[in-house]
């Protein structure tokens, strides 16, 4: 078996001017995303992205495109996802891209792009635009799963088209963007016929796939273009009546301002640092709208996005955070104060909390243990108390001028995978618990003795023992098996109730990511390494 590839170099920052895979146009309150991915404009231009396959750098222009709808085109109701090839809507992953990638970069391309199809449906959700998949060839594997994100799929009927999850048959790995977990909780279809339809190489075609469950409808070439025109104004039409607003630029990240991230590597260790506001923080909707995309909580959230992204695809090496803030308490909270006060249901103040909450989750569902550092300098308060809470650990030093500061964004309004609070996943046993935080926090900020009280607190330490404590866990976490350590934090961030998320992170995800380094997937002779070759896979045949 060939060696894996380096991993490729990324951006993730990226603008319709520059994309080479997609087009976005809108058009009042619709808009329309065309994909037609360059055969050699991937992020590896020796691999050729034959029939609208895609690999990492397709799924940034889309997560890109996604949140400018939400952000710069905040009227659009309704969005058509489609093919700019005539019988080819998406082929799904690149195979070839696959075959080649280390084993972190598989795991790490399988979420991001779970995390870009949520974000689809987390839009369709709360920010009332509706998403029709337009689905006008060909539809297989992760291009089935882009169809499966939207809220409704339409097949051109032409004889030959097909849905199809052809992975476990063809590749000998699964549907690795949530396409199990959506066709039977989703789009809710009976277990033997999503059983048939996910080990039918060939897939399921007209009026068989809508019988089945697996698109609403499936129209004739000759009407399809007239029929997706009306379908798409029939979507705006039911979209949910939520605050729209005339939208705002999103600038690119370039140098950070709010977070700063330093990677030791030599110690496996990296050091992420978020700050407060510095200047004048807004008191209204209308100013948070008036400082656009420099808004501290959205632009804060963005870069932290960012450098999360940084971590899971430049550092794979890296194993423990430690996280730190800095800045003004009392600004922080006024930010989170009018995030989720009054004025919550205006559109910028909306998709400015949405934004921050997705970021988070992004954190929940990243292979790295956090420890949050509590010091006099530190600044959890508002919505980097939250922050606070999506760590695994939390070392609060007991001195004076120590504090935390939750506010009413803490009640739920920044939920996680499980769709509860933090503070509600922290104290499962206990749910009074989660109230009493929530009382002290009306009364102000929380210094480090109650804050270890009300059980904020994993380690209390006073001065002289503090940086010991951290020492040694950080040396002790440095020497556990980082594939032990993932699979235990990804148990533990999961508690409390199941969502279609927790299912995709924790059992698709998971059950993938074993499957990636499996003989029969992986090995010199499994089927994903054969993907191509005359001969065919040869698999160890024990069930395990």
């Amino acid at each position: 078996m060939d060696t894996p590839a380096a991993p490729p170099k990324l951006s993730f920052d990226t603008h319709p001017s520059r994309y080479r895979h997609w087009t976005l146009s809108v058009d009042g309150d619709l808009a329309r995303l065309t994909m037609k991915v360059t055969p050699f404009g991937g992020a590896n231009t020796e691999v050729e992205l034959k029939s609208n396959s895609y690999d990492l750098s397709v799924d940034i222009e889309l997560a890109d495109a996604v949140q400018r709808l939400r952000f710069e085109h905040p009227q659009v109701k309704a969005c058509v996802i489609t093919s700019g090839h005539e019988k080819i809507f998406c082929a799904g992953a690149n195979i070839y891209m696959l075959a080649s990638s280390t084993h972190p970069f598989k795991v790490n391309f399988c979420k991001y792009t779970n995390e870009t199809r949520l974000a689809i449906e987390d839009a369709s959700q709360h920010s009332g635009l509706k998403f029709l998949a337009a689905c006008n060839g060909a539809t297989a594997g992760g291009g089935y799963e882009l169809a499966l994100a939207c809220d409704e799929i339409v097949l051109v009927d032409d004889g030959s088209s097909t849905v199809s999850l052809p992975e476990v048959p063809l590749l000998g790995v699964l549907p690795g963007t949530g396409g199990l977990t959506r066709v039977v909780d989703k789009r809710k279809v009976r277990r033997d016929l999503a059983d048939a339809f996910s080990t039918l190489a060939e897939g399921v075609k007209g009026k068989r796939a809508v019988e089945w469950g697996l698109v609403d409808a499936v129209v004739p070439r000759s009407k399809f273009a007239d029929t997706i025109a009306q379908k798409a104004r029939e979507l705006a039409s039911k979209a949910p009546n939520v605050e729209r607003g005339k939208g705002i630029q999103l600038d690119e990240i370039g140098e950070y301002k709010h977070v700063s991230l330093e990677i030791d590597e030599k110690a496996r260790v990296a050091h992420l640092t978020v700050r407060a506001p510095a200047g004048e923080v807004p008191k209204t909707a209308a100013e948070a709208l008036a400082k656009g995309a420099q808004g501290w909580a959205l632009r804060m959230a963005r870069e932290l996005d960012h450098a999360l992204l940084r971590l899971r695809f430049e550092h794979e090496t890296v194993g423990l955070v430690l996280v730190r803030t800095e800045g003004d308490r009392a600004k922080a909270h006024a930010v989170g104060e009018l995030l989720a006060g009054p004025e919550k249901d205006s559109w910028i103040l909306r998709e400015t909390r949405l934004n921050l909450a997705r970021t988070l989750r992004r954190m929940d569902v990243t292979a790295r243990s956090f420890f949050a550092v509590v010091d006099e300098k530190s600044c959890f308060s508002g919505p980097l108390f939250e922050l606070l809470m999506a760590c695994d650990r939390q070392y609060v030093l007991d001195t004076d001028g120590v504090a935390l500061h939750p506010g009413s964004l803490s009640a739920g309004a920044l939920p996680g995978w499980n769709g509860l609070s933090r503070l509600q996943t922290r104290f499962l046993a206990d749910p009074a618990k989660a109230d009493k935080v929530l009382a002290a926090a009306k009364e102000g900020q929380i210094d480090a003795a109650k804050a270890n009280k009300l059980g904020l607190a994993t380690v209390h330490a006073d001065d002289i023992d503090f940086e010991e404590e951290l020492r040694v866990a950080v040396e002790e976490r440095a020497s556990l098996s980082p594939d032990a350590l993932t699979g235990m934090e990804q148990n533990y961030r999961f508690a409390g109730p199941e969502t279609l998320a927790t299912k995709i992170f924790g059992r698709l995800s998971a059950w993938q990511n074993w499957i990636f380094i499996r003989p029969n997937a992986t090995g010199e002779r499994g089927a994903l390494t054969m993907y191509g070759k005359p001969e065919r896979p040869q698999f160890d045949m024990r069930r395990t």
